[in-house]
C-alpha cells in the first residue's frame, strides 16, 4: 500500500503536535522506528498493509481524541 503526502503531512504534524520524537511515535504506533525514519527522511511511501493499517489507525485515533477534547 502507498501513503499519500498528505497522510505523511499528517503524521508529522500530530508527531509535532504532541512532541514526540521518533522512539515514542513508533512505541505510540507499533511501527519500528527504522520504518518511521524511513518515511520521513527519504520518501518512503510503499508500506505493507500492517503499517498502513497502523500509521492510519494512530492518526484517527488522534484526531478523535481531539474531537472530544473540543467538545468537553
Amino acid at each position: 500500500m502507498k501513503l499519500t503526502d498528505q497522510q505523511v503531512t499528517a503524521i508529522k504534524r500530530k508527531r509535532g503536535e504532541l512532541d514526540l520524537s521518533i522512539t515514542s511515535l513508533a512505541n505510540a504506533t507499533g511501527v519500528s522506528k527504522w520504518t518511521l525514519i524511513y518515511i520521513f527522511k527519504h520518501d518512503h511511501r510503499n508500506v505493507n498493509s500492517a503499517t498502513f493499517k497502523k500509521l492510519n489507525d494512530w492518526l484517527v485515533n488522534q484526531y478523535n481524541h481531539d474531537l472530544v477534547k473540543e467538545v468537553n
